[in-house]
């Protein structure tokens, strides 16, 4: 196999049921959930697999489900692998970067080493509860802008941050962003992104303006749980959420995962510079495929490939 990465979804990914055929089918995926719920005290794994989806879909119980599921797809790759150069096939692919958008940055330091999966699950369970409870009575909202030429967005956030706290929080894609900030100001965003082009503005279903500075006190508090949790040199390397820089020891990804969450998701900067490296398979590791889809449109030369397959009898598609 060619050059690849391992890109690791965020928030928005998940869905019920997700990981259940997973962990029927193998033992390695079964044994990340077990984990998962020994390390919450709490089954972890119903939620993902049963629901309710508005139980789900909380913050708190959205990101440790997702990760204890992106956790689950990874070892189910490699157990698979294992397998296939026990029998005398290929050799396990190594990735030369493990990144995540948003959320999914915890994914990536478990699957590196940077991270135990029972620290990723109990920070991202905290990451959620704080995440929720900063800002409060700010009024932050997120809204979508779909195809706004980029070379506009100074202007958007120009004329929308007279209304109040207002920045991009995901870049996602060419012409494909998420902006956040304080209620006055994101409804301005809207109309404005309208006025400069944008083919759809909408404003998203969540009550947090999440990687805007709307965090700050999240990030404070969130600073303050991650000194008290043990970090090593994440192998392979990790890339920063807002410039892409990379990430290769234990005090850059704590610093990250503080940083993440007042500033923006350029996930753009984060594909080109992969590539620019060198990468020409990105390999989405977890439910969905968001990922898969973005890079596509961001490096249509690369492979873009989805380990969530749903015609697949475990969900499992395998590279």
């Amino acid at each position: 196999m060619s050059a690849i990465a391992f890109v690791f979804p965020g928030q928005g990914s998940q869905s019920v049921g997700m990981g259940k055929a997973l962990a029927i089918a193998s033992p390695a995926a079964a044994a990340v959930f077990a984990a998962a719920d020994a390390a919450l005290g709490e089954p972890i794994s119903e939620l993902a697999w049963e629901g309710p989806a508005e139980t789900l879909n909380l913050t708190e119980n959205a990101q440790p489900a997702l990760l204890a599921t992106s956790i689950a797809y990874l070892e189910a790759l490699r157990e698979r692998w294992s397998s296939r150069r026990a029998a005398g096939g290929e050799p396990t692919p190594l990735p030369a970067f493990a990144a995540g958008h948003s959320m999914g940055q915890y994914s990536a330091f478990v699957a590196s080493g940077a991270l135990s999966l029972d620290d990723g699950l109990r920070l991202v369970r905290e990451r959620g509860r704080l995440m929720q409870a900063s800002g409060a009575g700010r009024e932050g909202r997120m809204a979508a802008l779909i195809g706004l030429d980029d070379a506009r967005l100074p202007e958007l956030i120009a004329g929308a941050s007279a209304h109040g706290t207002f920045g991009v929080a995901n870049r996602n894609a060419p012409g494909q962003v998420v902006v956040s900030g304080e209620r006055a100001a994101v409804e301005a965003g809207i109309e404005l992104a309208k006025a400069l082009g944008a083919r759809r503005a909408i404003e998203l279903p969540v009550s947090v303006a999440a990687h805007s500075p709307l965090m700050a006190e999240a990030a404070d508090r969130m600073a303050a749980v991650l000194s008290e949790v043990t970090f090593h040199d994440p192998r392979p390397a990790g890339l920063a959420n807002a410039d892409a820089r990379p990430i290769r020891t234990a005090a850059e990804a704590r610093t990250e995962l503080v940083e993440h969450l007042t500033t923006g998701v350029d996930w753009v900067r984060a594909v080109e510079t992969m590539a620019a490296d060198g990468i020409t398979t990105f390999i989405e590791i977890g439910p969905g495929r968001v990922l898969t889809g973005l890079i596509s449109r961001i490096v249509p030369d690369a492979a873009a490939i989805a380990t969530d397959s749903p015609n697949a009898p475990d969900g499992l598609a395998v590279p």
